[in-house]
């Protein structure tokens, strides 16, 4: 029996591998090991790879008898597989890694290195080609890759997110009167939307940060739908208390902007990648400022065009670069599928969803290179706010609660499954 039993332990660590590819392959979760064998026993007498049977049907004949003796035997070589099991984790840099190779290597698709990049620009920078050895990236779970990493965490639990959009309840003036109120509106996905879970990535971010921040008063979060309408009355008047999600110019170099001027800025809440969408073949990237002298490139009316001037490179102040500025997204993808302009400016999430809204996959593609900035989103508030900065210091407090707890990391990773999944 004690023979027996060893043998039929080493077929299992053999087999190990096409069990892993059986769950990976049917999504599977590790919640019943009883009924997972006798599955794995089912699919083993119709896997299309044994080059004969009888050996199996034997095999599978103890493996009936014996399934719940063998639960002990089987969990020995099964410890690899329920790692596997785990999505996402901490990547360690070695030496030859690109963040491409990487793509390619954990999630089978080259083109996710930019994921890899949103996901670690505080780590890696601007330039994505600059990874050094050692250097720790974390990989958000996208399609159930990658697997087998540390620190990752159960399918289960990173697809939460995307249950349910957010529910607004019907507002009580009244009640909301002594409460902390937040300002934002819909349309700017994935970040602010109640069609999405939870409101959208950074919706749920500024709760959770709301809920740590815990102030006594309480607060709520309120859509109203004229972006033009946030600055000027509702917050100058602080008829409304914080808004959100906003950009930040690079004040020092400008102090007189608007928003320089006015606004009193969180700490960067969330950082993303403003790239450049380019036609398929053109071979336009943008690698050194030099790639874009006498280049045309597209932004939308109301998009902030500080990113072309900042850091001293002066693209518009200098005439390097032509800007058109029509009405809409839709507008600049037009006029570059008719090569009107070389490449349409976006942050990166926006880009790809246009790509993919308006079936452009085969025409439009994210420039290789560097991006065109990286740029944060902050809370703000009027600076005529006579709470402006203890408000600010309050949201500082629970933002950085949040990051210190995990909570920020699993809000991020909950939503970047869902929103890198459906490009």
């Amino acid at each position: 029996m004690r023979r027996r039993l060893t043998r039929l332990h080493w077929s299992f660590c053999v087999l190990r591998g096409v069990f892993h590819r059986l769950v990976t392959a049917r999504n599977w979760l590790a919640v019943d090991p009883t009924h997972q064998i006798q599955a794995f026993y089912a699919h083993l007498l119709n896997f299309d790879g044994w080059s004969t049977k009888s050996a199996l049907v034997s095999l599978g004949d103890i493996m009936r008898r014996r399934i719940t003796g063998l639960l002990a035997a089987f969990g020995m070589c099964l410890g690899g597989v329920a790692a596997a099991q785990s999505c996402g984790g901490v990547y360690e840099v070695r030496s030859g890694d690109s963040l491409s190779l990487i793509a390619d290597n954990l999630y089978k698709d080259v083109g996710k290195w930019s994921a890899i990049h949103q996901a670690n620009i505080g780590t890696i920078g601007a330039d994505p080609s600059r990874i050094t050895v050692g250097m720790r990236l974390n990989l958000t779970c996208i399609e159930g890759l990658p697997t087998g990493l540390q620190g990752g965490v159960n399918v289960a639990e990173v697809t939460r997110a995307a249950a349910t959009p957010l529910v607004v309840p019907l507002g009580n003036a009244a009640a909301n009167a002594t409460k902390i109120n937040l300002l934002t509106a819909d349309d700017y996905k994935p970040f602010t939307d109640r069609s999405l879970p939870n409101g959208g990535l950074y919706t749920d971010i500024v709760t959770q940060t709301m809920e740590a921040a815990s102030p006594s008063e309480g607060f709520a979060i309120h859509w109203v739908n004229d972006w033009a309408a946030h600055h000027e009355p509702l917050l100058s008047n602080a008829l409304l208390d914080l808004g959100f999600p906003w950009f930040k110019p690079d004040c020092e170099a400008d102090p007189t902007t608007y928003r320089c001027a006015n606004l009193v800025f969180s700490d960067p809440v969330f950082e993303l990648l403003s790239v450049m969408l380019v036609r398929k073949g053109s071979g336009f990237a943008y690698l050194s400022d030099a790639d874009m002298n006498g280049r045309t490139l597209c932004r939308p009316s109301g998009y902030a065009t500080f990113l072309f001037d900042q850091d001293g490179r002066n693209w518009l102040k200098d005439g390097k670069v032509k800007l058109e500025v029509p009405g809409t997204i839709d507008d600049c993808m037009r006029m570059l599928v008719d090569e009107k302009v070389d490449g349409v400016v976006l942050n990166e999430f926006t880009g790809r969803s246009k790509i993919q809204e308006l079936d452009l996959a085969d025409e439009v593609e994210v420039a290789a290179g560097l991006p065109i900035a990286i740029d944060g989103l902050y809370i703000i508030a009027h600076k005529s706010h006579p709470q402006a900065a203890e408000l600010m210091t309050m949201v500082n407090d629970g933002l950085q609660t949040i990051k210190d707890n995990g909570e920020y990391q699993r809000v991020i990773d909950e939503h970047m499954t869902r929103i890198w999944a459906e490009f």
